[in-house]
């Protein structure tokens, strides 16, 4: 982003598929959120889960560690006050993101406009012209949630088994040796 901060835009990014997920009590105690806010979240597609959604009653929602992360972000969001309008244009816009791109990022918000920042000098650009009033540095957030699901349960995809203690970051980097290998 060139010349400084700019509001969200589009655009479509393609990333691995997951192979761990987190149901709903985990991704609601690593997001320090209510299951009742991670219903409604679905049900009303702010953040819905990428992994599995729920078919009726008796399927169990499976989110997946970016999920995770965007659930907090939200949460951080309606805590400061920005409007459920502009969150769910960051939503969007976070869905589209690669994971590199999402922990590097900082948003910030003037209440009524939410900016994408990829700099130090884009976030300064921002509070210079007076607009940003709150940021959230996503590779903060991103930490935070490795932290938390690292003390929680996950489940592998492909087989059901669950998985203690998992750490997302030990996943990623066990699949980018596979590849490597």
């Amino acid at each position: 982003m060139e010349g400084g901060p700019y509001p969200l835009q589009r655009g479509a990014v393609e990333e691995a598929p997951e192979v761990v997920g987190y149901r709903g009590p985990t991704a609601c105690a690593a997001a320090g959120i209510t299951y009742r806010q991670l219903d409604y979240w679905a049900r009303t597609g702010l953040v819905e889960p990428s992994v599995r959604p729920a078919y009726g009653s008796g399927t169990q929602r499976l989110y997946s560690f970016r999920d995770v992360v965007v659930l907090k972000i939200v949460k951080r969001f309606l805590d400061t006050g920005v409007a459920l309008q502009n969150i769910r244009a960051t939503v969007q816009h976070l869905r589209e993101r690669g994971f590199a791109d999402l922990e590097r990022m900082t948003l910030m918000s003037d209440g009524a406009t939410v900016y994408e920042c990829t700099s130090p000098d884009e976030v300064v650009d921002l509070l210079q012209g007076g607009q940003g009033v709150f940021g959230i540095a996503v590779g903060v957030v991103w930490r935070d949630v490795e932290v938390a699901l690292g003390q929680l349960h996950g489940e592998r995809i492909d087989t059901g088994e669950t998985l203690i203690g998992n750490n997302p970051a030990d996943e990623l980097a066990r699949r980018r040796r596979d590849r490597a290998g």
